[in-house]
Parts: structure tokens; C-alpha cells; sequence
């Protein structure tokens, strides 16, 4: 964003966004437990967001906004190249923040939160490049294609209505946030509330 510009959304209209992804996040988690275990869960959380997942749409598009406008490379007009060069910038991203946070969840928690080393051309035991270049796919396609259309959504909530639900929605995120992790940190465990099998266990 150039200096002086007009930021093209409110606080609140990116923040009702990330909720909406921090929504997303719960949903595909649970979805690839329910591919991979066979059962989904709470994901550590009482309510249906993961906090994380929203934050780093937020910074996404602080830092470098979408394919379409991307702050970083201003000058570049091929699309695909545009692309190419924001999936990549996600691929950093991501390896960065899942080191980040696993050393940091492990610290705090005692607790391995997640664990790639059974996962070819991983990069310690916290993120891989098959991972990470799944992530970053995502979050090009949600940035570049699904991004614009869910704002141009939300944007068209009235101003008030879009402020209180944005207040309701992060406080209930954000309490939840700390309550569940508080539970992990004070347990040294995970935080299961409830666990449905999806097909016969083995």
C-alpha cells in the first residue's frame, strides 16, 4: 500500500475475514483427520475457529496483499508470474510460522503439537516442503480467487452490524484462545473436548 492510501477495507470488514478463515481452518483440519484417522475433534478448541489460521491471512495481506495487487512486486504484470512469486512468498511464510509456533507450542505445553519427521524432505520436525507447498497453494488460491469475492461479500454488511459482529466474533476467539491453551499449558496436554469416529476403529 502506497504511502497515503486509502486502505481498501475496515478493521472490521478484514476482521470478520479472518474469522471466516479462522472458521475454514477448523473446517479443513477436521476434514483431513477425518481422510487420514478417520474420526474429527475439537481441534483443541471449545469453539469452531483456529485463531491462527485467520492471523496469518491478516498478515498476508498486510505485507503483501493479494496476487492480483501484489505490494512486493508492484511492476510485475504477467499474471502467472504474479502468482508463482506470491505462492512462493507463502512458502516461506509458512515453514517459518509452523517452526515458529511448534517451538514455541512445545515450550510452553510440553507437548510435540505436530510432527512431520515420517514426512519426505522434511525441514525439522515442525514443517516439509510436501506441507508447506500444500499450505501455500491454499493460501494463493484463497488470496488470489476466494479472497476478493468473500470481502466483496462481507462488505456489503451494514457498518454497524459489521462492527459488532467483528467485536463478538474476536472476543470469542480470542477468549477461547487463551482458555483452551491455558488447559494445554496447565495439563501438559491436549485440549480434547470430543472426538466422533467416522468409521469402525481398527
Amino acid at each position: 500500500m502506497k504511502k497515503g492510501e486509502k486502505m481498501k477495507y475496515t478493521y472490521y470488514q478484514l476482521g470478520i475475514m479472518a474469522a471466516v478463515v479462522s472458521f475454514l481452518g477448523f473446517v479443513v483440519e477436521n476434514i483431513w483427520l477425518a481422510m487420514t484417522k478417520g474420526y474429527i475433534n475439537n481441534r483443541n478448541m471449545n469453539a469452531p475457529f483456529l485463531l491462527g489460521y485467520g492471523l496469518l491471512i491478516l498478515f498476508m495481506y498486510a505485507v503483501f496483499g493479494t496476487p492480483a495487487a501484489f505490494k512486493m512486486f508492484t511492476k510485475e504484470k504477467v499474471r502467472w508470474k504474479r502468482y508463482l512469486l506470491y505462492f512462493l512468498c507463502s512458502f516461506a511464510v509458512v515453514c517459518v510460522g509452523e517452526i515458529v509456533l511448534g517451538i514455541a507450542v512445545e515450550a510452553l505445553c510440553h507437548i510435540e503439537y505436530w510432527n512431520y519427521s515420517n514426512i519426505p524432505m522434511h525441514i525439522t520436525k515442525y514443517t516439509s516442503i510436501p506441507t508447506s507447498t500444500a499450505f501455500a497453494a491454499m493460501i494463493t488460491i484463497l488470496m488470489g480467487n476466494v479472497f476478493p469475492v468473500l470481502m466483496d461479500g462481507i462488505c456489503r454488511i451494514n457498518t454497524q452490524w459489521a462492527k459488532i459482529i467483528c467485536a463478538v466474533l474476536w472476543i470469542v476467539m480470542v477468549a477461547d484462545f487463551f482458555i483452551s491453551f491455558g488447559h494445554m499449558i496447565k495439563a501438559k496436554n491436549f485440549y480434547l473436548k470430543w472426538k466422533i469416529f467416522l468409521r469402525a476403529k481398527k
